[in-house]
């Protein structure tokens, strides 16, 4: 007898916010990036969250040990992972305690009943178990035994162990959450083949799980229907969907290929950072040199010595490991050779919080050297524009001859989002201050009149022989001078090359309101969720609060303080405890500046940042 259910036609939302969490050797991120990956193929908006803890295996079942990957889906534009979650799935006790928070009431919590033992509840520090006590009654509570019918699933294949069949309930959690919103299997089916493709057993456990997931809530009378959500409304193009790290790779590669120059890397691995090195060791076919070094140190003196040899250079890290470059990065600096450092932001200071986000290096990334030592200091805002920005970091360095520091973080490092797939023809021109032809009076601190960048010698190349090194160099020659006026002249020089870099970056533009009672600042990463929240709070009627939005942190566009002064006040927010409102007033006196800082390894949530907006308009 056929038990399933006529099902009737979805009902079409426009936006959903599913979480799924569980212990971090569950899957849950590889679940969310599937159900991300599939909504993106059906050309919804999207924007992801992956939150897990900084062990490899925390201790099963424990509060802390959690590992969660959020997804916010939409036919409308997306800008965030979204704060209150449509569904939890909820695949043990911790899990539910630690993530119940965020759900929305009488909203849909799917649990795994199966793990809801006596010692796991203990672990999860719960008195009593929550699906018996009534705590849960104002929600939809939908209990599946996860477990035992995946292990009834798989009854009969072979080359399976018990740890590898338990492991598979993952998949028969997204077959749920699939049929629920209406998705199609064939995208996380296509998966296994390629992924799995020299072993059968493990293709076909997973598609079985899968498969019983998504006919089991077919046939479930808890869930009376399905949801779906339209296709979104973006320009034409192609797109795919694409994780900040990856697309800070990608953005490497583009300039490369468009410079005309090898790209190298020297780098060490380091949370959040180490995908970005992942991801270029796969396109050795394109002239990546990918160099794993030994240390932090190391990384970015390989880096520096291919760009004194005529490379495009990059080395990449986390907080700590700027530390460690500092003074590596003073002689790039001092030499005066392109050089870009990434620094994928996380909670510090110390090791901290490897596994979450924070904004928390700024001052470090603009004074964090010895001796006067400016560089450039760009962010990226969004996964997507990681490429852009990593783009514009190599043209930064390359024409004006100085190390460009591009900060992102673990939020939008780790989190993925729609991206136009863009061709490197379309993508601006990269010139270099290389020397093409030998002349007579070269010397190798002949500069650039309008932009003070020097002339950038291959070594080896007869008649352009020269020194470098970190002590203070001749303003023309190059050679070691201890002449005060000298030196002085040089600190100087070396500042006003990099303020001059406004020339060439675009100006501040304000989105929503022009002029008006209240701007709201940030920068980096944060953008997505502080659109979200001014566009809101416009929608509700606030018409006189505008966002200015930096990714040009030094030196800052011309128009800043003319921006700034528009608005009866300014509101600096960051997820540090005010470190741009810092820059801000040392560049621009006269100009009040109230502060909202968060430093919880979280990003901003919409309602606490209305809550906020509201409290100072008032």
């Amino acid at each position: 007898m056929n038990t399933a259910k006529i099902k009737e036609q979805p009902e079409v939302l426009e936006a959903v916010i599913i979480r799924f969490v569980g212990d971090s050797g569950d899957g849950m991120q590889l679940t969310g990036t599937q159900f991300s990956d599939t909504s993106a193929m059906f050309g919804n908006d999207i924007a992801t969250f992956p939150n897990y803890p900084s062990e490899i295996r925390a201790p099963q079942g424990s509060l802390y040990g959690v590992s969660g990957f959020q997804v916010h889906i939409g036919s409308v534009e997306i800008s965030t992972p979204g704060d209150e979650v449509d569904l939890l799935v909820a695949m043990n006790p911790a899990g539910l305690k630690t993530n119940l928070h965020a759900v929305k009431p009488g909203h849909t919590i799917i649990v795994d009943t199966d793990a809801f033992t006596k010692k796991n509840l203990e672990k999860a520090q719960y008195e009593s178990n929550p699906l018996e006590d009534d705590s849960l009654e104002n929600y939809r509570i939908i209990e599946v035994s996860m477990t035992s019918l995946t292990k009834e699933a798989l009854k009969g294949v072979e080359g399976l162990d018990n740890k590898s069949i338990t492991r598979s309930k993952n998949m028969f959690a997204l077959g749920m959450v699939y049929w629920m919103y209406d998705r199609s299997t064939e995208h996380t089916e296509d998966f296994f083949n390629k992924k799995f493709k020299s072993k059968p057993h493990v293709i076909e456990a997973n598609t079985r799980v899968l498969k019983a997931g998504y006919n089991y809530a077919n046939t479930l009378e808890l869930i009376p229907n399905s949801y779906t959500i339209s296709p979104a409304k973006m320009s034409s193009g192609t797109y795919r969907i694409i994780m900040g790290n990856t697309a800070t790779a990608w953005g490497f590669l583009a300039a490369a290929e468009k410079s005309g120059l090898e790209l190298f890397l020297g780098s060490y691995p380091i949370t959040p950072a180490t995908d970005i090195l992942h991801e270029l060791v796969k396109h050795k076919h394109f002239g990546v040199k990918a160099f794993q070094a030994e240390d932090e140190i190391a990384g970015i003196a390989s880096a520096i010595g291919a760009s004194f040899a005529g490379d495009l250079a990059i080395t990449t890290t986390s907080g700590p490991g700027l530390a460690l470059k500092g003074e590596a990065l003073g002689l790039a600096m001092m030499i005066e050779l392109p050089l870009v450092v990434v620094n994928v932001q996380r909670g510090g200071p110390s090791t901290g919080l490897p596994t979450k986000t924070e904004q928390s290096d700024l001052l470090q990334a603009m004074y964090g050297r010895n001796g006067e030592s400016p560089v450039i200091v760009i962010a990226a805002s969004t996964p997507a524009d990681c490429f852009d920005f990593a783009y514009q970091a190599c043209k930064l360095a390359l024409e004006h001859m100085t190390p460009v520091i591009l900060l992102t973080d673990g939020y939008i490092a780790n989190g993925s989002a729609p991206w136009k797939v863009k061709s490197v023809a379309e993508m601006p021109e990269i010139k270099n201050n290389l020397v093409i032809e030998v002349k007579e009076n070269w010397h190798p601190y002949d500069r650039n009149e309008e932009t003070l960048a020097r002339n950038w010698a291959v070594p080896g190349t007869a008649g352009l022989e020269h020194r470098v090194g970190g002590l203070e160099k001749d303003k023309v020659t190059g050679n070691v001078s201890y002449v005060p006026e000298n030196h002085e002249y040089m600190t100087n020089i070396r500042a006003e090359k990099v303020q001059r870099v406004q020339n060439y970056i675009p100006n501040i533009e304000t989105e929503f309101a022009e002029t008006g009672d209240l701007l709201v600042v940030g920068w980096g990463g944060t953008y997505g969720s502080l659109h979200t929240a001014v566009k809101q709070i416009n929608e509700q009627g606030y018409k006189k609060i505008g966002l200015a939005h930096f990714n040009y942190i030094n030196p800052l566009p011309k128009n800043t303080k003319e921006v700034l002064s528009r608005f009866k006040k300014v509101l600096v927010c960051e997820l540090n405890n005010g470190q741009f409102s810092k820059v801000l007033s040392s560049n621009f006196s006269g100009i009040e500046l109230l502060q909202f800082n968060k430093v919880q390894g979280l990003p901003f949530g919409n309602g606490e940042l209305i809550q906020k907006f509201k409290q100072i308009v008032a």
